[in-house]
């Protein structure tokens, strides 16, 4: 699916200056704990995220995501959005709960994270 159909789905607002539209996005993750951004994310995907301040870009880029989603309208201060322009990183915000946009995205075909074969079972 391409962010820019993603951003029609969730109703987003795309905040970079500069992204590449016609990216292909195939997994989606929703997580505030950044340690769960990193064990579990797929590279490639987009992540919902409550949480806007600069480590999100960072815990972002080392597990190879490709976008972040702020929900329930939430807006990243200037130095997050700096940091991500740097590194290339799409950003956008959409009203939505993470409930409500992990819904609309598992519905219009995009994969969640599969997190079964990671997990550790003793």
């Amino acid at each position: 699916m391409k962010l820019c159909e993603i951003i029609s789905i969730v109703e987003g607002e795309l905040i970079s200056e500069r992204a590449n539209l016609d990216m292909e996005i195939v997994y989606a993750g929703a997580a505030d704990l950044m340690s769960d951004v990193l064990a579990f994310a797929e590279p490639g995907s987009v992540l919902l995220t409550g949480l806007c301040n600069p480590q999100v870009i960072r815990t972002a880029e080392m597990a190879d995501i490709a976008a972040i989603i702020f929900v329930r309208g939430k807006y990243p201060p200037l130095e997050t959005i700096v940091l991500a322009e740097e590194k290339g990183m799409p950003l956008l915000s959409a009203p939505h709960s993470m409930f409500e946009m992990c819904g609309r995205l598992h519905r219009a075909g995009l994969k969640g994270c599969d997190v079964s074969s990671r997990i550790m079972r003793e």
